[in-house]
């Protein structure tokens, strides 16, 4: 570690004496000011930030402790830096292998610095630490997927855990048992319930070691929304490929999240579950490698479009969602936040990392209610990561506190207009009128063709008065012409004027 210290740059030993100073930790001369005043006489602790002091004081602060768990700590630090310079690298560099091409493809998508900015150097991850060569020969590959369960202190833990290889074979299909309490076992999405986990000992420890046996090679790392996995999982791994990443939009759009059952039907050609069925954890790990080696299979150096927007039926056309809906925000709260008459559903979340905040869908009676009740909210239109309109809207609490939701509609697909939607509403006396208005469409065509020649004679003379207007404007310009020469005349006389008047005082 003392070496590790000395090599390292100084950037590098800055970030690991500030987090050093964050956690109090104390090495065998004390923190790092009681270190520089021990240290460093003639500028003592009079300079404390480590970004002002040189590579070989924040080395010898460093090399001062020997408890195992804070040099467990720093040796994370450092993991942490190498493995995002090598991250670099290979944004950089171009590679023949086609699975390097697809982890290249998740690296250098714009949505994966948002996404994948994890707390890697925070108490319970683990760093896997790469080497370049194993990196670039390793073949191996795992698809991984996980289930969450909501605690009691706002945060997810992992539940459940399916890895398969690029067989399908499974490699791990395990139950966890979370460390802290429990509130919401999401069974409608996990299939977990708390019976479920009556004998369970696995722990998440247990799981990273696991993981990082079958990944301690180089091997490739395949996902859906991988990031929401390795956050639950607390495993900080360079080499992956997101299968949310890795297909184009037929729309061109690059900042789309695809569903992992719309991707199968586009690209597979079969439904991973059915609406409102669990997920079933190892089939949604086959299902990501299967669509990894199918974008093998395509080519890499080939356009491989895909409709990522799943259909949406009338039924959804019906309902808003409500998301980023804090918690202190309850369910009833939300009957206030539109106009209309509708119903709230609050809709389960797996995604980690979401426990201070929850979703919910506004059901109104048909499409037309939810369009309206959409264009009346008074707020800019926005767009969310999937390109999708929504509008942020805020209101009162009863408590007198102000809180805010984003109202976003079901697709980017336009709605029928208010046209069309009332025609879907219409009664049979209705109808009957709309049947008896296509009988005059004849007499209405031929109007039509009459107001179209008037039309034309109009253009005409507006093509005609605006020749006019030009050549009046050629004369105007004439003028304006002559009558900056008499201004510029004027100006010279008065010079002449004022020069003679002035010779002759003298």
């Amino acid at each position: 570690m003392d070496e590790k210290f000395d090599t390292a740059d100084k950037k590098v030993l800055v970030d690991i004496v500030k987090l050093a100073q964050k956690r109090g930790l104390k090495g065998e001369f004390g923190e790092w000011k009681e270190f520089l005043n021990s240290h460093d006489k003639k500028f003592g602790a009079g300079v404390s930030d480590p970004s002002k002091r040189s590579h070989e004081i924040l080395a010898a602060f460093l090399k001062t402790f020997s408890n195992e768990d804070d040099l467990k700590f720093f040796d994370n630090i450092l993991r942490h830096h190498s493995n995002q310079y090598l991250l670099d690298q290979l944004k950089d560099n171009s590679h023949d292998s086609p699975y390097q091409s697809l982890v290249q493809l998740t690296l250098q998508h714009p949505l994966y610095p948002l996404d994948y900015s994890f707390p890697s150097i925070d108490e319970g991850w683990i760093i896997l630490n790469l080497r370049k060569k194993k990196i670039m020969k390793s073949t191996e590959m795992f698809a991984v997927d996980c289930e969450m369960v909501l605690c009691e202190d706002g945060t997810e833990a992992l539940v459940k855990v399916c890895v398969v290889d690029h067989n399908l074979e499974v490699k791990l299909n395990e139950l966890v048992k979370p460390e802290k309490e429990i509130v919401d076992y999401r069974t409608e999405i996990t299939g977990v319930s708390s019976q479920d986990l009556v004998a369970v000992t696995c722990s998440l420890s247990d799981i990273q070691k696991s993981m990082k046996k079958l990944l301690a090679n180089g091997a490739i790392l395949v996902g859906h929304s991988l990031h929401n996995d390795l956050r639950v999982l607390k495993v900080y791994h360079v080499r992956v490929v997101d299968t949310a990443y890795i297909f184009q939009s037929s729309d061109g759009s690059l900042h789309r999240r695809p569903s992992l059952n719309n991707l199968c039907k586009t690209v597979l050609g079969y439904e991973v579950r059915k609406d409102g069925a669990p997920h079933n954890c190892l089939d949604d790990a086959r299902a990501a490698m299967e669509l990894f080696l199918a974008r093998i299979k395509h080519g890499v150096d080939k356009d491989f479009p895909v409709q990522l927007q799943e259909p949406v039926s009338e039924s959804e056309m019906a309902k808003l969602l409500l998301h980023k809906i804090p918690t202190t925000v309850n369910s009833k709260t939300l009957d206030k936040v539109l106009p209309g008459d509708y119903t709230i559903e609050v809709k389960p979340s797996k995604k980690a990392g979401q426990g201070n905040k929850y979703s919910a869908f506004a059901i109104f009676k048909n499409p037309l209610e939810a369009h309206n009740a959409y264009e009346s909210i008074q707020s800019t239109e926005l767009k969310d990561s999937n390109g999708i309109p929504q509008k942020l809207v805020k209101f009162q609490l009863d408590t007198g506190m102000t809180a805010s939701v984003f109202v976003r509609k079901m697709t980017t697909r336009e709605p029928r207009d208010s046209v069309a939607l009332k025609r879907g509403l219409q009664t049979d006396d209705e109808v009957l009128v709309s049947k008896k208005s296509k009988c005059d469409n004849d007499a209405q065509l031929k109007e039509i063709e009459a107001l179209n020649e008037r039309l034309k004679e109009s253009e005409s003379e507006i093509e005609s008065l605006r020749e006019q207007l030009k050549q009046k404007d050629l004369d105007i310009g004439s003028l304006r012409v002559e009558l900056s020469k008499k201004d510029y005349e004027i100006n010279m006389l008065n010079k002449m004027v004022a020069s003679i008047k002035k010779r002759a005082r003298k």
